[in-house]
């Protein structure tokens, strides 16, 4: 699943700004939509994950996440290979079809993805490791270097084929890889699913009023200790099942909307808080290897094939993360980890910061971030295409050559060309980038043990959900920023902003491991005992 969800993510960024010239609109539009379904449906998938049988959800999520990615590469395939056609048909309205049919069948793949990656890495995990923190802990960094495994070995996969290929055989290698893969993954967890009979037994949801009882209680009012075990399921065995009344149809519209409000209220009376918010604030950032720094490394004249490369180091330096995170946790607790992981974050971004200033930098205020809008909605203008000094380069990768300064335009005077772009800039932006990667994956562990330790079982589809939603919404905000200022020559304004948006995040944390720990932040070292299940009382909250 991993794997060809890394593909995808990966394949489609390049296919977007390819499809539509050297610019990073597209794909921006495309991370909007994304963005914005999960913020708004976030909630109610979590709800949609609590109310059904665990082997149901993840079955079902599973079908629909691979059906769309394969449906929407066999489009792509299409595209790519009558573009010409399609942009001559009504004015070019049919093409624009496939765009918005493009960018609706992803944005379904991702919200099933989502759906997997709650009721897997949220919920089954957990389940399976019982009590055992340090279980859960390991269990939760070896997903995430499988995560980052094959974050090396998806994208050179793909990148190779496309450079060397084309992506239309792209389209046609990602769509049989889920083809396969959905058949395999089914049957892996029908049998996770029979060897791990807790997965079975599923707390009904409370009611109401219940739950707004267990939400009651700010983290203010308690401050959890060290080294107590996970936070148990409160019993509501007690509570007999209430007679079902008739549903009308305006409470039936009205559902969705009261369970859209009740989440976000409950996600805002956790302990957490403070914690989820500070992760949320980092997807407010150009600085991953999403499709929005994709695009733009695109258009600076990496290839896919150096991309693929690029991103297979910063998934190395994410494996290093997850090793230091386990081996954090151990020497100075859960808290002390996302603490000291948010510090080595920030520090190599500086290397961002001094690579806006560097030579080689496209960062140019002077010219208009609208420009490129204005003259791509209004005034009508053909689509860009990128040239390439071989006519048959084109025809079989469809991409520009290996690095800045390398392409020219097919009727251009060599000896007018521009001279070569420095790439210090570029390679001090990436550096900073990878290397960032060590603290981040650390911090994201931290705040996802967090989550796990810490919400009541009949409510964690439904946190969970609102904090991919508030994930999302940050998410959101960095790609109508690109929207606004899509040019190249304003990235570097973009990665002032990000790295500001980071250090607020980091600040809200910091605020939280206070709250938490008070004047025993600092300290070293603090005894985190084995767990043991019988050893103190149920009911207990763990923090760290």
């Amino acid at each position: 699943s991993l794997q060809g969800d890394r593909m995808w993510h990966f394949a489609v960024s390049v296919f977007l700004v390819e499809l539509y010239g050297n610019s990073l609109l597209l794909t921006a539009v495309y991370g909007l939509v994304v963005a914005g379904s999960v913020l708004l449906l976030g909630a109610l998938i979590g709800d949609w994950v609590d109310k059904n049988s665990r082997l149901k959800v993840a079955q079902t999520s599973l079908i629909v996440q691979n059906a769309s990615v394969i449906l929407c590469g066999i489009i792509l395939m299409i595209i790519f290979l009558f573009k010409t056609q399609l942009l001559t048909l009504y004015h070019g309205w049919l093409l624009t079809m496939c765009y918005i049919l493009v960018i609706t069948i992803a944005n379904i793949a991702n919200l099933a993805s989502t759906a997997t990656a709650i009721t897997i890495q949220r919920d089954w995990i957990v389940v399976v490791a019982g009590e055992d923190r340090s279980k859960l802990a390991d269990m939760n960094a070896t997903i995430r270097r499988i995560d980052q495994l094959t974050n090396i070995l998806a994208p050179m996969a793909v990148g190779q084929i496309m450079t060397f290929g084309s992506p239309m055989i792209g389209c046609g290698f990602i769509s049989g890889w889920n083809l396969m893969s959905m058949c395999v993954e089914y049957l892996l967890l029908w049998k996770v699913y029979q060897k791990t009979p807790t997965l079975a037994l599923k707390s009904a949801k409370v009611e109401e009023s219940e739950l707004k009882q267990l939400n009651v209680t700010k983290e203010s009012d308690v401050k959890p200790a060290e080294g107590v075990q996970l936070i148990v399921e409160k019993d509501v065995s007690g509570f007999e099942p209430q007679q079902e009344k008739e549903v009308g149809c305006a409470a039936r519209i009205a559902e969705p909307f009261i369970t859209f409000r009740d989440g976000w209220v409950a996600y805002y009376n956790q302990p957490v808080f403070l914690a989820g918010m500070g992760l949320a604030f980092l997807y407010m950032t150009v600085l991953g290897f999403d499709c929005i720094t994709t695009g733009y490394a695109y258009t600076q004249g990496l290839s896919g094939s150096v991309l693929s490369l690029l991103m297979g180091a910063s998934a190395v330096t994410g494996i290093m993360g997850t090793v230091a995170f386990t081996w954090l946790r151990r020497k100075c607790g859960l808290v002390r980890t996302g603490l000291i992981s948010g510090v080595a974050q920030f520090s190599c971004l500086i290397l961002c910061v001094i690579s806006v200033f560097m030579p080689g930098s496209p960062m140019d205020l002077t010219v208009s971030p609208f420009a490129d809008i204005s003259a791509r909605l209004f005034e009508n203008e053909p689509l860009p295409t990128i040239a390439s000094p071989e006519p048959e380069m084109i025809l079989a990768t469809g991409m520009p050559t290996l690095l800045n300064g390398s392409t020219t335009p097919a009727n251009s005077d060599p000896e007018m060309s521009p001279e070569p772009v420095p790439l210090i800039s570029v390679s001090l932006l990436f550096a900073g980038v990878i290397a960032a990667r060590v603290g981040l994956w650390s911090f994201d562990l931290s705040v996802t043990q967090l989550l796990q330790e810490n919400v009541v079982e009949s409510e964690r589809g439904i946190i969970n959900g609102v904090q991919n939603s508030m994930n999302y919404l940050l998410d959101l905000l960095h790609f109508i920023m690109v929207i606004l200022a899509p040019n190249p020559e304003a990235f570097g304004l973009l990665v002032l902003i990000s790295v500001s948006f980071v250090a607020m995040g980091h600040i809200m944390y910091f605020r939280f491991a206070q709250k938490t720990l008070g004047k025993q932040l600092f300290v070293c070292r603090t005894p985190d005992p084995k767990t043991a299940p019988d050893s103190s009382p149920p009911g207990n909250t763990s923090i760290v």
